[in-house]
């Protein structure tokens, strides 16, 4: 299948075309599982995962322009429900049959946490595939078989679906063996659930999205990680870590690593618990200088600089 010329903003609002340009994919396009496999690692390696514009108390928009100028024409990133919902039109206007599912994300704790969550389960003549470009740090960079107990080994990474009574979980494997992701069922989800789930996220005062700022972005080689203050990069093999010194490092760090501009001077709000009580703003450059950890652990910024 081949993409091009003045009529090619296909169905749900997708400029394929820029899509294709804003990812870098320039592989087959044919209802195969080979073109999923390509499409999903392009996007989960070019658009990252961040909540950034909630930081900047900017509401968080589902609807297919929204996410076209976003994601797209912006050159941003977003978290899952904008991934996914973006992924699964693209996948929807190349002929993927997409079933858009909700999970239940889980932790150390096991606490029971609503459904907040988007996956896509994408279901070909090759077999049944979970895809999800938006779950963050520990998330696929390609699919993952949905076959119950099968490994799928993803460069320094595994993952695998469990059965578990009615319902299905994600898992991944570090080196204290396999811990949870999330769970879900196969009930299909409509537009609507997802504005539900988005609007909790995006501005409950406990949401760890209003809260916490979150940027990340895989890559075969390494997994990149932003939060709050500290970046860090896991290979697979071991992470390295360090504090940021200020805010020019800062929005360095996001346009060089990260491939997200921001004008000189943005601020984003989020609490920094590990900062003094008497930096009350909550924002970064709000607290004194921290003067992060040994050189030992100091993280390369050398990732090649994005388009």
């Amino acid at each position: 299948m081949k993409v091009g010329g003045a009529g090619c903003a296909l169905r749900a609002g997708v400029d394929l075309p820029a899509y294709l340009r804003r990812t870098g994919y320039e592989g087959d396009l044919d209802v195969r599982y080979a073109a999923l496999e390509g499409l999903h690692l392009a996007h989960a390696t070019r658009i990252p995962f961040e909540n950034l514009d909630i930081l900047l108390r900017r509401p968080i928009r589902l609807d297919p322009a929204s996410l076209q100028a976003k994601l797209v024409a912006g050159r941003r990133g977003g978290y899952c429900f904008e991934q996914n919902t973006l992924f699964a039109a693209v996948l929807e206007a190349l002929g993927f049959p997409v079933r858009r599912l909700a999970a239940r994300v889980r932790g150390p704790h096991r606490v029971l946490r609503p459904r907040t969550h988007m996956l896509l389960l994408v279901e070909l003549d090759e077999g049944a595939w979970i895809a999800d470009v938006g779950f963050g740090v520990e998330g696929l960079l390609l699919p993952v078989p949905f076959q119950p107990g099968r490994v799928a080994r993803q460069f320094a990474w595994s993952y695998r679906v469990l059965e578990e009574g009615e319902q299905y979980v994600l898992q991944s494997r570090g080196g204290d063996g396999w811990r949870d992701l999330y769970a879900f069922t196969l009930e299909p989800q409509e537009a609507v659930d997802y504005e539900v789930a988005n609007w909790f996220t995006s501005t409950h005062p406990d949401s760890p999205f209003v809260n916490t700022l979150t940027v990340q972005l895989g890559s075969p080689e390494a997994r990149y990680t932003l939060r709050n203050r500290e970046l860090s990069v896991d290979t697979g093999a071991e992470v390295a870590r360090r504090t940021l010194a200020g805010d020019e490092e800062f929005l360095e760090v996001l346009a060089g690593t990260f491939g997200l501009r921001f004008p000189p001077g943005t601020r984003f709000a989020f609490r920094e618990p590990d900062y003094p009580s008497n930096s009350t703003s909550g924002r970064v450059g709000s607290a004194a200088p921290n003067p992060g950890p040994p050189a030992a652990l100091q993280v390369p910024l050398d990732r090649p600089k994005r388009p």
